[in-house]
């Protein structure tokens, strides 16, 4: 007689029906393998290996039946929280408002930096997939140009039970928060040309990162409305650190030394920019040079002059994120826009008169 085993085995498949053999075939691993990672025993089993497993599961539609449905799409209390650099004020400021959610949901977040490597954010999404992360905060701006590669990890995640929100990316498949750069941009050209200076000079960050080309762009745009021109020479490009900073002030003033005005992309470069004109080249502020930053860190007002700049709601940015990704999700990507304000403080005033 049949043992019940033969009985239940013999019965016939659905032709549609996708095994856990094939799974295991598909992402070339063994059979025990792709067991413990389908079933959540993969503590033995390599990152690599888990990637793989699930990438090929998610691949066949390995969803046979419901217990293995309800595997494939579930997801943990993890978040992950990527961002370009870890020193940096502004990503403390929006992880701050990230973990303050996180807390109150009992989640547990975990960070990682890209150091400015496109490559990374698609390689961290494929980790956190792995880990069946239920939300990533891509915090770090896009690059210009966008990411194939970024793009397909994110649906892969998606297709995983994840969900996704980017702040200051363009393009993709996810919800994103969209910060006021450029507004903060065209507030910067309104109070400098206002104050009457022409000669304006501009520290960019990195000119691939979408954030910066938002902020450029709408500076330059509202500057050439009111009939100010920004050169090319007057611009200089620099990491976005205090260092960066300090050396692009430098190089600017030697090449052009007419200015009256500069626009710093940040406030560590324009903390920067402050070091050099006092202690490198001699200049007081504001009396000879009027300087600007943007973010409003902590520190803006407590440098001497305090520094004018521009204030995005970096906490609140990072709180709207995770509860963006947290809540209901939606047919189509959402877009949630965050406003900026200009904060004028002690580093602007009218530019020196000409005498003689």
């Amino acid at each position: 007689m049949p043992s019940q085993v033969n009985r239940r085995s013999a019965r016939p498949r659905p032709p549609s029906a996708v095994t856990l053999q094939q799974v295991a075939q598909d992402a070339g691993v063994s059979l025990a393998t792709a067991s413990r990672v389908l079933s959540d025993s993969d503590r033995n089993v390599t990152q690599e290996l888990q990637e793989r497993v699930l990438e090929a599961a998610a691949r066949l539609r390995y969803v046979s039946n419901a217990p293995a449905r309800a595997l494939v799409q579930s997801t943990t209390s993890i978040i992950g929280l990527i961002v370009h650099d870890v020193n940096d004020a502004y990503y403390s400021a929006i992880a701050a408002g990230v973990m303050e959610v996180a807390r109150d949901h009992k989640l547990l977040v975990m960070l990682a930096g890209t150091f400015h490597e496109p490559r990374l954010q698609a390689e961290y999404v494929a980790r956190l997939r792995a880990q069946r992360a239920r939300a990533v905060i891509l915090a770090g701006s896009g690059f210009t140009g966008g990411s194939p590669a970024l793009t397909q990890e994110l649906e892969a995640f998606a297709a995983h039970g994840g969900r996704v929100t980017a702040v200051a990316h363009e393009g993709l498949p996810v919800d994103t928060i969209v910060p006021g750069n450029r507004e903060g941009g065209r507030a910067v050209a309104e109070h400098l040309a206002g104050l009457g200076h022409t000669e304006i000079g501009v520290i960019c960050g990195p000119l691939a990162l979408v954030s910066v080309q938002d902020r450029l762009r709408g500076f330059l745009e509202r500057a050439a409305e009111l009939g100010v021109q920004v050169q090319e020479r007057h611009r200089a490009e620099a990491d976005f650190t205090r260092d960066g900073g300090r050396a692009a002030a430098v190089r600017l003033f030697r090449r052009s030394p007419g200015i009256t005005a500069l626009f710093a992309l940040n406030d560590a470069m324009a903390l920067g920019a402050l070091a050099a004109l006092r202690d490198d080249l001699g200049r007081s502020v504001p009396a000879e040079v009027s300087v600007v930053g943007f973010d409003d860190l902590p520190v803006a007002c407590d440098v001497t002059p305090a520094l004018t700049t521009v204030r995005l709601p970096l906490e609140e940015i990072g709180r709207r994120a995770l509860l963006l990704a947290l809540g209901d999700a939606s047919a189509s990507p959402r877009s949630l826009a965050v406003p900026s304000r200009l904060v004028v403080r002690a580093s602007t005033a009218p530019p020196p008169r000409v005498t003689g």
